[in-house]
């Protein structure tokens, strides 16, 4: 296991209840370990995951396909 780390910035402004649902959407994913949003910044997301199991186009798409606009950070 290959533990990694990415941010991923959704341009919209999410409430905790949308958190939540993406959160549990991403915990989904086969190698995503902790997905998690900033406290107070309801636009950053970071998600630890296995990077023998899944990558950041992946995470991002699966991101873009729940109807947000995003980006990866720092890449």
């Amino acid at each position: 296991m290959n533990i990694s780390d990415v941010m991923i910035h959704i341009n919209e402004s999410l409430s905790e209840e949308a958190q939540s649902t993406l959160e549990n959407v991403l915990r989904k994913i086969d190698g995503v370990v902790s997905p998690g949003f900033n406290k107070g910044k309801a636009h950053l997301l970071v998600i630890a995951y296995d990077t023998e199991k899944t990558n950041t186009a992946i995470l991002l798409e699966k991101t873009r396909a729940e109807g947000y606009t995003a980006q990866l950070v720092g890449m």
